[in-house]
């Protein structure tokens, strides 16, 4: 089974990016909980957070308040929650390290959702 995120990685599937290094690319999420919804994900390809050497978990977390600023810019946004979700049961959808970054607004009642992802 081919990675949706390695895919988008090498250019065999289109991702809006916002963000990209030599480490790292953050994108818009195709099934957004809300406007803006981003993903940061390391370049090398990694399932779960733990299979990652501590000191490319401190890069890509070190990211996340410069593509956090630029996301609630961009959206509008008043605030934002960060998840990062390891191993089906903790319904980590695409395996490939990705954190998400959900602007929130004030003026709306978004919460967090069960979002209807077609499977691969």
């Amino acid at each position: 089974m081919t990675c949706i995120f390695c895919d988008i990685l090498d250019g065999t599937r289109n991702g809006h990016l916002v963000y990209e290094d030599q480490d790292h690319i953050a994108f818009l999420d195709k099934y957004p909980i809300d406007d803006g919804h981003t993903l940061v994900i390391p370049r090398k390809h990694h399932e779960k957070i733990t299979d990652m050497d501590s000191n490319d978990v401190g890069k890509i977390f070190s990211l996340i308040p410069k593509i956090a600023k630029a996301v609630l810019a961009g959206a509008g946004a008043d605030a934002f929650s960060l998840a990062q979700n390891n191993g089906k049961a903790a319904k980590q959808i695409i395996p490939h390290v990705h954190i998400h970054i959900i602007p929130r607004y004030n003026n709306k009642g978004t919460v967090w959702t069960k979002r209807q992802i077609p499977t691969v």
